[in-house]
This record gives C-alpha cells, structure tokens and sequence, in this order.
C-alpha cells in the first residue's frame, strides 16, 4: 500500500445527505408500542440481548501466558559462573471449549514455551554475558555504565564473540491458564498445529493449540456454525489487549477480567495457505490473540489470529483490518481429541438460567442462580457482579411500568407536537454534517471531495496540521466575497474547523450555499474527529516526523507556551530539568555544549523537533545549555505528557528511537546526544 494513500472501505448502509424528518410519525410508532407493550403478559419472556450473551461467554476467557526462563552458565575469563537472566513472557489469551479443563487458543501465543527457538537460547546467553560479564570489563577500563558508549559497544561485541558461543543455556519453559478470578492454572499443550510462516521451508498450520488444565466444572462456550456468518453480522472479540494489562492507571483486577470490543463480519479472504479466514472491523491488539470472536448469542464464531500493520519496519496496528480463524476449522482441529462437542457444564446450566432470570426481572430466582453458580467456580468478576445488582435490584425493586396504556397513549400524543420540534431543530442543525467515514465513501465513489480549510486565523496559525489537499478559505474572506472557488457544479465540498459543534464550519457552508455552492457539506468534528478517526494529515509546512506524530497527538491549543526573543537563553546546562521538555513552534533554538573552556553550537533545532526530553529520560540535569537563535516559541511538554505519549503511542516512540540513534551515531565522543 503506497503511503498516504486512501484505502478505505465504505461503511455500510450510511446515507450521505439530508433525510427528511418524521417526528410525529415516530411519536405515533413509540406510543403505539407503548400500548403494544402493556397488552404483551407481564412474564413473557424477553429475547436474548446482546449484553446478555456477553456476559454468557465472559467467565470462559482466560488469559494465557507463556514463560521461558533460563539459567546460563558462562565464564567471563576468572571461572564459569551461573546467571539468570529476566524471564521471557508471551501473553495471550484462550477459551474453555470443554467443561473438563481444555482451552483453544493460537499456537503462537505459547509457542516460545512449546517450541523454543534457537533465537530464544542466544537471546538469554547474550543478555547473561551482558550483564555477568559487561560490568567486569567497564570496570577494568576505568569506565562508568553508558559514560563512552562506542567503547562500551565495543566491549559488547567482544563479549558477544568470545563469551556467547561457549555459553550453556538450559530453558524452563511454562504455559499457565490465569482465569478471571485469579486462580493461576499450569497447563499442557495435548494438540499443536504451528502458526502461519512466510519463511521457506517452514510449516504453516491452522496456528491453534488445545491445553489441558486441571479441574472440572468450568464456564464453556458454545462453538457456532461459521458457515452461515454473513458480511455485516456482528461480531465481538473478548480477551486481554495488552493496552489494558500494562495501562498504568488500571489497578491489577485489568490483568484478570476480559475486555470485549466490537464490529461487524467485514470480508472472507484465505490466508497464504490458502486456508478461509474471517475479517473484521472489531479493534484488537497485541494479548487479543487466541481470544473467541462470539456472535450476538454469545457462539463463538472463529478465533483471533492476527492483525494488520501499518507499511514500513516499524508499522504500527492499522484498526479494522483483523483476521479470525473460522470456528468449523476449530471443529476440525479438535477432532480426536478428548473435547466432547457440545459438553455440557453445571456452571453454565445455572450461570445462563441465573442471567435470563436478570435480564426478565425475576430478581429472587437469579440471585439464587448466581450464587450456584458462585460456589461451582468462585469469585468470578461478572458473577460478582451480577450477585450485587441482583441484590440491589430486591432491596430497591424497579417501578413497574404505568398500567393505564391508553392514558399513556394520550400523554405521547400531546407530546408529540413539542418532541417533533426538538427533533426538527436536531435534524435542521445536522443536515448538512458528514462523518469521516462518509468521507471515504464519497472518495472510493469517485466524487473526489474538496476540503475546504476555514478555521480562524488563530486557529489556524496554532495548529501546523490540515487535511490532505485541504484549500486554506479564512472565513472573513467568504464574509467579504473575496473567494473565488474553481469547482464542478455537483463536486461535493467539506468545510472543516477546531471551534466548537463546528460554529465556524457551518456559518461558512451557509454562505456558500447561499452563493451557489450547492453541494457544500461539515466535516463532524472538524480536524480534531478526522484525526481522532485515524485518517491521515498533512504539514502546512516541512515538519521533522516526530514533530509531526507529537502534533497528532496533543491538543495544541491546550499546551502552555513560551516566547524567547533572539539570543535569550531558554535553560543552561547544569539546570534541574523541572519535569519539561519541549517542542520548537516556531523559529530556531541553538544548542550549545562547554568544551575546554569554550562554548559552541552543536546543534539547531527548527520547527517541530524536540527539545530537552534527554534529562527527563535520564531524570538528570541538562546536559547542554539552549538559546534562541531567532524570535522563538516552544510548547512544554511536561513529563507525564511525555511519558503517556511513548506508552500509548507507538509511532512516535520509534520516531524517538530513531532520533536518538541519529545523533549517537552523528555525535562526536565528548558530545552528549540531547539536552
């Protein structure tokens, strides 16, 4: 896929343009149902909701982690000694299929613990020799852990040469099952069938794996035809992104409860084996792998497998293009082995009686379900949870619905008049707005839309970023007739801005259609929702990539700033870095370096590059002193901001990486990489 490029599949059903509104119609429709409603006996059963079915198929997700530790004997030149190195850890996530214990999840997720690489054993043997006989030889050079860098690598590789391939590694591997109530369950691998490979000669398979555990009595999910599953179904994917184990701001219960996202059936392809696959725009991340993908009953449909990434080495996960194994493949897998089809489990038989007697407010009856539940596997979150608002709900009982229909019918009726209005004015103020996705459909339609830029001139000069293509229109230009657009009479435009509920976009639209300009649409959300939705931007200027991810990624508008005039020192070596770091807004920053007495410029930073984030990794003083080289203005970063961007977004963390590589590979020895 050619970057930048847009390559979009148009959402379905969506409707591009106005609908005209039906507000007494519908306030006829819901009073109507409102009378149907109260005819329906009180004890008719409700159908199966969505939230119903989820919290079915919740209790059976476990997380899955793979282990491998090691110990390494080595002999750094004075005796062979023994080091253990950190453990190696793949998580993931399965799936009860068999109330006896056996777990489906992706071969790859415990491949490290079932088929060790040989990678595996020289990764160990080299992060022992690093830190077993590293720190010797700095030391015999005089020399303090990252204080001269080319000589420490220098050491490594020597290290790597002669210690590495004498070294002996011998493995521990693990595959454990951690289920939602904390309980850490060891596991065997009974069936394998290696994940998909583009290397030659290596053998790809269905990248399945079936676990036993011990126990019995345990939540299953029932496996549904997927041979009927059709495009636009929905679809949802439970398991453990790893986004959510590692989020700093969640406390430990992140790391044993199952998140669940949604989407729709978006395609049937084959993988490079030729074997089908389902595709989905369900969002999934790293950790989801191996988790069911369950229909609106809670069936588990197929089995996340893999994701797609972003062009480039160091591409990141590109949404809504996921990839799920088929659920008659996992029918297939199984065969032979000791799951019985179809098993049934007493937690299910009282978990799933528990959950209709809930949801058709029978409140007594399911709470003595789910406290059966309880006690067949215990502390579960969700049954927890459902056991609380079961007791809830009988302390403080619901209204029960108005008998009188027809009094009812009447209120809705004088309602009508006033609810109609509201939705009038809702759908006046909403005819003319366009989503993203509408965007791209009206692309793909080969309508080619041209976006129109008419954010205020402070906005605009705030953010460096527009939309691809975008054509700058100031709106007091429109306002003064001082515009001239060359467009096709039916060629579809979008006006976009940063002020709130679009004001701006929509005062503009109005006057271009006043002018003639028919098919004049606002862009919902402005900059702000096309970025949020993940589409490409553009630079109204050249800007440093990283520059470029750090504007994506942070409200400009919301970033303290500061002036310096030509000459001025913005920090001096030396000085606490008070938790700041910075971005160059406008103009040039000088960095400058004392060497033998002297000062000197080792560096100019322009528009967009990052400034002083060194001594807040380092969490040490400036390294180097910074002045204006002309009029500049910096946007702080303050470390949480700082730290919250390289967590959460990729992109910019490699952006990172390789500017720190740049200039250790660039610096001269006695220069430091940053301030």
């Amino acid at each position: 896929m050619t970057p930048g490029a847009f390559f979009f599949s148009r959402p379905s059903r969506d409707k591009i343009g106005p609908v005209p509104p039906k507000p007494v119609a519908v306030a006829l429709g819901v009073a109507l149902g409102l009378v149907l409603g109260e005819a329906v006996p009180a004890r008719a059963e409700r159908p199966l909701s969505v939230p119903e079915a989820l919290l079915r198929a919740k209790p059976a997700v476990a997380l899955i982690v793979a282990e491998v530790s090691a110990e390494v004997r080595l002999n750094c030149g004075s005796g062979e000694t023994t080091a253990t190195p950190p453990v190696f850890r793949e998580t993931g996530t399965g799936w009860f299929i068999d109330p006896s214990g056996l777990v489906v999840t992706n071969a790859h997720v415990v491949q490290p613990a079932h088929t060790p690489g040989r990678w595996m054993i020289n990764s160990f043997a080299r992060r022992a020799a690093e830190t077993t006989c590293l720190p010797a030889l700095l030391k015999r050079a005089g020399l303090k852990p990252a204080q001269r860098p080319e000589v420490e690598e220098q050491l490594k590789r020597q290290v790597h040469d002669s210690v590495v391939p004498n070294a002996k590694v011998k493995l521990t591997p693990q595959i454990s099952v951690l289920l939602s109530n904390g309980t850490r369950l060891p596991a065997e691998v009974k069936k394998y069938t290696p994940p998909l490979s583009l290397e030659p000669g290596q053998v790809s398979g269905r990248d399945l794996a079936l676990l036993k555990v011990a126990g019995r009595d345990y939540p299953v999910l029932p496996v549904a035809d997927s041979k009927v599953v059709k495009i636009g179904d929905p679809i949802h994917i439970l398991g453990f992104p790893g986004v959510v184990l590692s989020h700093e701001l969640l406390n430990q219960s992140a790391s044993m409860e199952a998140s669940v996202t949604n989407g729709a059936v978006s395609g049937f392809k084959e993988d490079v084996s030729n074997q089908p696959m389902i595709q989905t725009d369900a969002p999934a991340a790293w950790g989801n792998s191996g988790g069911p993908a369950v229909n609106s009953r809670g069936e588990v449909v197929g089995v996340l497998t893999f994701v797609s990434l972003a062009p480039g080495p160091e591409g990141s996960i590109v949404q809504g293009f996921n990839f799920v194994i088929p659920s008659d493949a996992v029918r297939q897998f199984i065969k032979g082995t000791e799951v019985t089809p179809g098993a049934q489990s007493r937690f299910n038989t009282v978990w799933w009686a528990g959950l209709r007697d809930f949801f058709n407010d029978r409140f007594t009856r399911a709470d003595r379900q789910f406290e059966q539940a309880d006690k067949i596997v215990s502390n579960l979150p969700d049954v927890k949870r459902m056991r609380a608002e079961a007791d809830d709900k009988i302390k403080n009982p619901p209204p029960q619905p108005f008998p009188w229909a027809w009094v009812a019918l009447g209120v809705t009726l004088v309602s009508a008049s006033g609810y109609g209005g509201i939705w009038a004015r809702r759908w006046w103020r909403n005819r003319f707005r366009i989503v993203p996705a509408q965007v791209i459909g009206l692309m793909e339609s080969g309508q080619n839309p041209i976006f129109l830029d008419v954010r205020t001139s402070n906005d605009f000069e705030t953010s460096p970023l527009k939309l691809p293509g975008a054509i700058r229109l100031a709106p007091e230009d429109i306002e003064g007739g001082r515009f001239e657009l060359q467009v096709e009479p039916r060629q579809p435009i979008i006006t976009y801005c940063a002020s709130r509920d679009e004001q701006t976009s929509s005062r503009v639209t109005q006057q271009l259609r006043q002018r003639g300009h028919r098919n004049v649409r606002i862009l919902r959300g402005g900059l702000g929702g096309w970025t949020n939705a993940g589409l490409p931007v553009e630079a109204k200027s050249h800007l440093p990539s990283i520059g470029l991810e750090i504007y994506k990624n942070l409200t400009v508008g919301d970033l303290p700033r500061r002036q310096f005039e030509p000459g001025q020192i913005i920090f001096k070596e030396g000085d606490d870095a008070r938790g700041e770091a910075f971005v160059v807004h406008s103009g040039k920053v000088d960095i400058r370096k004392r060497t033998d007495g002297s000062e000197r410029v080792i560096r100019t930073l322009g528009e967009g590059e990052l400034l002083g984030e060194m001594a807040l990794f380092r969490k040490a003083p400036r390294s180097a002193s910074a002045v204006a080289a002309t009029d500049v203005q910096l946007l702080v970063i303050r470390t949480d901001q700082l730290d919250w961007l390289i967590r959460n977004r990729a992109q910019l963390t490699f952006e990172i990486l390789k500017r720190l590589s740049d200039l250790l590979a660039q610096r001269e020895p006695s220069e430091e990489p940053g301030a």
